[in-house]
């Protein structure tokens, strides 16, 4: 059996002292002697935020809505016989890549105070994808088809025509 070497008494206390393991206060001496890197500097406090730019469809004029109020209120200017994608209400919020995060806030329009025309925001080929979480699941095409959008195959016929793009509609 190899004996363990023993450590000094003022390297342990020294290491309690400062919080550091062994590890760390080995490695403590290398980084404090290595030159501090300039940190990139950040855009000036001028530059408007995306959430900012979209004070016209703000639901309540808050300076604290929050991401799914602010999807809902969207969702609630697509006008009648039109539709729009998730991502497309995403990249007008100025979150392109989001849309996954909109399909959240779509899912959670139940609960929002004003009713969300849920049915008109659809995948971004025109596919009913939400329509599961109607009750029953046709009455996602049934609410379409009542105002005029034809529906085949879960998929919203000529769907180019009647796509609506909030970024460039609003």
């Amino acid at each position: 059996m190899a004996k363990k070497k023993a450590k000094s008494p003022a390297k342990k206390s020294a290491r309690r002292a400062t919080g550091q393991t062994p590890a760390k206060a080995r490695t403590s001496a290398k980084v404090s002697a290595r030159p501090a890197k300039a940190r990139p500097a950040r855009p000036a406090a001028s530059s408007i935020p995306a959430r900012e730019k979209l004070k016209a469809i703000r639901p309540s004029g808050k300076k604290d809505d929050n991401f799914f109020e602010l999807v809902h209120e969207v969702a609630r200017q697509i006008p009648k016989g039109r539709v729009t994608s998730y991502g497309a209400i995403g990249a007008a919020l100025g979150t392109r890549s989001s849309a996954r995060m909109v399909g959240w806030a779509m899912n959670a329009c139940h609960l929002a105070t004003k009713p969300v025309p849920a049915h008109r925001v659809v995948n971004s080929i025109g596919l009913l994808t939400g329509r599961h979480h109607f009750n029953p699941p046709e009455k996602m095409q049934e609410l379409l088809e009542k105002e005029g959008v034809v529906v085949k195959n879960n998929k919203v016929v000529d769907f180019a025509r009647l796509f609506w793009d909030p970024s460039i509609e609003l």
